[in-house]
């Protein structure tokens, strides 16, 4: 069982190429992924806002749909690879994308305050039972 392979190519602003590779779909995360080849000759590097803009005019989708991640430059610059995900929907890529990406796109904000304070609530709110936990959450009050 084999997968069509497909390649696609676009130019974008000063001298540099968008092409993938090894493009797969993929119904069970309801995404496409492939592999992202840029070559920018004249740039050191290509920002993936760029990338994720020309994978989306590529695909006929939106940017806020496609995630792209672990570009490295080839040795002597000129060229990187990297890895792209085009989700059908925003709500599939919150569903699937670790939070670490998701904070990269402004997706997700990390709870506040630190490991041991959350650790310390947790043992405060053990001592109580129904609705007293939610003020024991919310802390003390002077």
């Amino acid at each position: 069982f084999a997968f069509p392979t497909q390649r696609r190519e676009d130019k974008m602003s000063s001298n540099t190429t968008i092409r993938t590779r090894k493009f797969l779909t993929n119904r069970l995360l309801n995404r496409k992924q492939m592999i992202v080849d840029v070559i920018h000759p004249d740039r050191a590097n290509v920002p993936k806002n760029e990338i994720r803009e020309q994978l989306a005019k590529m695909y006929r989708t939106t940017a806020d749909t496609v995630v792209c991640f672990g570009f490295r430059t080839k040795f002597g610059g000129g060229k990187s690879t990297g890895f792209a995900l085009i989700y059908d929907s925003v709500d599939f890529l919150k569903k699937f994308e670790p939070k670490h990406r998701l904070g990269r796109l402004g997706l997700y904000e990390k709870p506040k305050g630190t490991r041991k304070q959350r650790k310390e609530r947790k043992n405060r709110q053990k001592k109580v039972r129904g609705k007293a936990k939610a003020n024991v959450g919310a802390g003390k009050k002077k």
